[in-house]
């Protein structure tokens, strides 16, 4: 009989069952091994005593798993909580279990997680990872992997359109009179970082604007903050943040400063996270779809986990839209663009309330 309190283990049934634990072990993972007598009094005894199987544990002796993990950079970021949700949805529709795993934005941590999680799943999904392509192409080579933001030679990607999200952004700014704009970048690391400013870089020059780079920065709402002191001396005339955490974080300090958006400055992030329309004013933002990315994501995987073929084209890149709410406004009579270092004169407009999705980009 269990002790009261604690779960039954297999020594408690391979002990009722008169078997060796061994037996008890072979009944569940393998019960062509067993006499179907002997297998099914393991059973019966496993359900009285109200027994469960551990599928990690059995993940760990047949290197297979009906578990897939989810491994992002930091769980407290609201970008990952929609991507949760489509993979989880759509792995439970496929009859697996999601495991989630937080890498706090450490390449170490990450490492140390994978190695762990590896023999016990199916699959890796990898959301906004810090690894290297290499590292990223060894864990493909253990497990079916999927990466999501990030575009890894010889492994399937989930990625949003960058380049006409930013064009989206760009010309926005551009038909409100900006002339110039400074990108405040995110994590080095990051490979949608890199990917939006090459793209600012090409959109840029076909709209005429001027543009700076400020960071890296933390991708966080204090790492907006930081980035809004250090530009408090020379306002830009528009900004573009690598995500919505640092955009709101750039509207706390420039209102912190007496710095009025999008009266002297306009204010634009990505993803169109939880609460990007909480601000004061409401975000103006590049909308990533992203529980459609997670919903792809999975679906990537579980392709995979059935050994087809990568396809010639291994990535999937998602649409955007523009929403446009009361961050972004036209240029103001008098600002000093950093990108420039000039001062220059238009007319005043004020940016009127509520969202807007400008075209599907």
């Amino acid at each position: 009989m269990e002790k009261a309190g604690r779960a039954p283990t297999i020594y408690d049934v391979a002990a009722a069952a008169g078997v060796a634990p061994s037996t008890v072990s072979r009944a569940f993972a393998r019960p062509g091994r067993v006499s179907a007598a002997t297998a099914a009094r393991i059973h019966q005894v496993a359900a009285d005593l109200g027994y469960r199987v551990n599928p990690l544990a059995r993940a760990l002796q047949n290197g297979a798993s009906s578990t897939v993990a989810l491994v992002v950079s930091d769980v407290t970021n609201p970008v990952f909580f929609a991507i949760i949700r489509g993979v989880e949805a759509a792995a439970g529709a496929a009859g697996y279990t999601m495991m989630l795993a937080d890498t706090q934005e450490s390449e170490s941590l990450e490492r140390t997680l994978l190695d762990r999680l590896l023999p016990a799943v199916g699959g890796i999904v990898l959301a906004s990872s810090r690894l290297s392509d290499r590292a990223i192409r060894a864990v493909a080579a253990q497990r079916p992997t999927v990466v999501l933001n990030r575009v890894v030679a010889g492994t399937r990607s989930v990625v949003p359109d960058t380049a006409s999200g930013v064009e989206a952004a760009l010309r926005q700014l551009s038909e409100m009179g900006h002339r110039s704009v400074t990108y405040v970048a995110g994590p080095e690391a990051s490979w949608v970082n890199g990917a939006r400013w090459r793209a600012i870089l090409d959109v840029s020059g076909e709209l005429g604007l001027r543009v700076a780079r400020t960071g890296p920065n933390l991708p966080t709402v204090s790492g907006g903050l930081a980035a809004a002191e250090a530009m408090a001396r020379r306002v830009p005339s528009a900004v573009l943040a690598y995500n919505d955490l640092l955009a709101i974080g750039l509207l706390r300090g420039f209102g912190q400063a007496g710095i009025r958006v999008p009266d002297r400055t306009s204010v634009i992030g990505f993803d169109n996270v939880f609460g990007s329309d909480f601000c004061s004013p409401p975000l103006t933002t590049v909308a990533t779809p992203l529980r459609a990315m997670g919903t792809a994501a999975f679906q990537e995987l579980e392709r995979a986990m059935k050994a087809e073929p990568l396809p010639a084209s291994p990535v999937v890149s998602l649409t955007s839209q523009l929403v446009v709410r009361g961050s972004a406004g036209p240029r103001s009579r008098k600002r000093t663009s950093p990108a420039s270092r000039t001062t220059s004169v238009s007319a005043s407009a004020s940016q009127s309330p509520g969202s807007t999705v400008v075209g599907s980009t």
